[in-house]
């Protein structure tokens, strides 16, 4: 049978693990954060461009896409395989 003590040690055992567990996926986080923020920020700029050109056909919010697209997956990839590789 385990008393308050253990059941204590264990949950801050658990939480340790998990706060741990936080620690490491942290970069993680972060660089799907900023790939999420580049795309919607270009898109978004792009919409802009596009209803001050008075355009009809949404050409800059679809460069806008695609840049912050491809702006994000390398800055994605920079993070995440630079933490992988030991930098």
């Amino acid at each position: 049978m385990t008393g308050p003590a253990d059941e204590k040690g264990g949950r801050q055992k658990g939480a340790a693990n998990l706060g741990e567990a936080y620690r490491k996926a942290a970069p993680y986080m972060g660089a799907a954060t900023s790939l999420v923020g580049a795309v919607a920020g270009f898109t978004l700029l792009g919409y802009w461009l596009d209803g001050k050109a008075g355009n009809r056909t949404p050409w800059f919010t679809l460069l806008g896409a695609l840049v912050g697209m491809v702006g994000g997956f390398v800055s994605f990839f920079r993070q995440v395989l630079g933490k992988g590789a030991g930098r």
